[in-house]
């Protein structure tokens, strides 16, 4: 190999031990990794940037947009409510009534509205049928994965595919183009979902059914007494603040509750303080001066409008993972407090402060009804759902969102204009005709997947321009040759498959699709066949919780341990992986 080959080799594998070890988000490691190349001299600035000027980035953004559109409006609650049904049982009828029209959905709108919309409606139906959610709630992320490789707009990793497609030269994938190699993995999958999955997945204990029935346990409500010691002092003069195995979680007065409250704020007479700890101390506290018990309105309502409680999923992305509550300042820059922590089907509710946080870790927050609303204004967290809250319905305007989904698939498939062009001017009418607002618009967007997809083209280019990708892939056609067509295309899933777990299916399709083509070339396999293979195993992980967003988002609400993911993902992995390399290999 030629030196320039050496370095990209090296930035790479750098590159892809940082993301494994999650050292730095993967939108700052792939861009990291794509500028030391333009700096080392392996790629100049036109292929550094090449991905800012492809399709893709700008396609996916669009269709953000649409399914923040479709999530405001509840443009899919009527659907999961018809899903959910009134059966009272999960059997493999139940299980097909929930997993086939999820996959059928996420082929066309984003995968984490509609999972994050599935989570509070299929929690809500399994408490009141005494079901475990975690036989729900696994098979449903693994539909909507499954269902986002139907179509080219399923799943960023397809756009990405077809971006580096057209980068080669090569027409942009078609809507439904990609279907002839994901259909029968999608539909093989779905089956061992309902037929096989069942059965490995234990009934887990939810996050959100601890947290109720503990509640009582660990929160107790205290009134300052009119005239006493801590009538108008503050909460920092009255020493609530950074008490030893117990916190001030709001205060309720004249009927008004006051959540995450500041240590400034003045306590009057009357005040009625909430308090969450372990039992122990919440027994010795009972007896600090100036306070006395309420014991009659002690026990929270979750449905209650005055106090409402929500889960939190932490994101991989998050800029929580890493810190502490304390660090962070939590309360007051959330205006929310955090009531307890499941973290692998743990629940831990004392030293909560002290704890650095964990992607996939589930909070449990008290914060006021607009909590939901305001977190969508960053991407701390990847899921919030209010608890005992009345399941969302649709408004007005869903059915507006609905037809603009509906014709954006139509313009698409029947090729009246790119995917991209329908893509921006949908999201331009729904901007038009204020069904969300542009500062909305900007929300919707993940900007650091965005950025990853567009700095990811620079590693792409330095595989092909410095005839690495044509090395690894020669070296794979020497291991795999003797085994055929079959076993090269065979081998090249199951590296996409092992890549994709360890970092984002992203970055996977970008590291992998120049190796992709250069084999395809170098065994007289039609590289178009295998690019699209090879996006459809990209996205298809299943076998850890941080693999996929949709698969974080159950973790905690189900009460998984990381075992249930390697257990249950095992089967369709393999499924997919077989049927996948089968339709390739078919078509090729």
């Amino acid at each position: 190999m030629s030196l320039d080959a050496w370095i990209a080799a090296a930035v790479i594998v750098s590159m892809l031990l940082a993301l494994a070890f999650e050292l730095m988000p993967p939108a700052a490691t792939v861009l990291t990794a794509t500028v030391s190349l333009l700096v080392l001299g392996v790629i100049d600035e036109e292929q550094a940037l090449s991905g800012f000027s492809n399709p893709a980035p700008l396609t996916v953004a669009a269709l953000y947009v649409l399914a923040y559109a479709a999530d405001k409006t509840g443009l899919l609650g009527p659907l999961v409510n018809r899903m959910l049904g009134k059966q009272g049982k999960v059997d493999r009828k139940s299980l097909a009534r929930l997993t086939m029209p999820a996959a059928g959905i996420s082929a066309f709108i984003n995968n984490t509205p509609l999972v994050a919309m599935m989570i509070g409606q299929v929690t809500t139906w399994c408490k009141q049928r005494g079901v475990s959610p975690s036989l729900l709630l696994l098979p449903i992320s693994y539909a909507a994965i499954l269902g986002g490789t139907l179509t080219v707009i399923g799943t960023s990793t397809n756009l990405v595919a077809s971006g580096l497609l057209e980068a080669t030269g090569e027409p942009a994938i078609g809507m439904f183009e990609i279907t002839r190699i994901s259909l029968f993995s999608a539909t093989a999958g779905i089956l061992v979902l309902v037929f096989l999955v069942p059965r490995l997945l234990p009934e887990r204990r939810a996050a959100v059914d601890e947290f109720t029935d503990e509640m009582r346990e660990f929160t107790v409500q205290m009134e300052v007494i009119e005239g006493g010691p801590l009538d108008g002092s503050t909460i920092s003069e009255a020493g609530l603040r950074n008490l030893k195995g117990i916190f001030l979680v709001e205060i309720q007065r004249e009927g008004v509750v006051l959540p995450a409250v500041s240590p400034s704020r003045s306590l009057g007479g009357g005040d009625r303080l909430t308090f969450a700890g372990d039992s122990d101390s919440i027994v010795s506290f009972q007896r600090t001066a100036g306070l006395k018990s309420a014991e009659d309105q002690h026990m929270l309502a979750i449905d209650s409008p005055e106090h409402t409680f929500f889960e939190a999923v932490v994101g991989a992305d998050s800029r929580l993972v890493g810190q502490t509550l304390r660090d962070l300042r939590f309360r007051g820059r959330y205006q929310a407090a955090v009531v307890a922590l499941h973290r692998a089907g743990i629940r831990i509710d004392s030293g909560l402060g002290r704890l650095e946080l964990e992607s996939g870790d589930t909070l449990l927050l008290l914060a006021g009804p607009d909590f939901r609303a305001r977190s969508r204004r960053g991407r701390d967290f990847l899921l919030v759902t209010r608890l005992g809250g009345p399941p969302p319905s649709a408004t007005r305007r869903a059915p507006l969102v609905g037809l603009v989904a509906v014709a954006v698939v139509a313009l698409a498939a029947f090729e009246v204009m790119s995917i991209l062009q329908a893509a921006l001017i949908a999201a331009g009418f729904l901007i038009a005709t204020r069904t969300i607002s542009f500062s909305e618009a900007g929300e919707a967007i993940d900007f650091g997947v965005i950025l990853l997809i567009a700095s990811a083209f620079g590693i792409g280019a330095a595989m092909q321009s410095t005839g690495l990708a044509e090395n690894i892939a020669t070296g794979l056609l020497d291991l795999f040759g003797g085994l055929g067509d079959l076993g090269i295309i065979f081998g090249l899933a199951l590296a996409t498959v092992l890549l994709t777990e360890v970092i984002t299916n992203n970055a996977a399709i970008v590291v992998v699709f120049p190796i992709a083509i250069a084999i395809a070339v170098g065994a007289g396999l039609d590289p178009r066949i295998i690019a699209m293979m090879v996006a459809v195993v990209a996205s298809s992980s299943f076998l850890t919780p941080m693999g996929y967003q949709t698969n974080t988002m159950v973790y905690g609400p189900g009460g998984y341990r990381f075992s249930d993911y390697v257990r249950a993902g095992l089967p369709v992995t393999a499924v997919v992986l077989v049927t996948a390399t089968l339709s390739a290999w078919a078509f090729a």
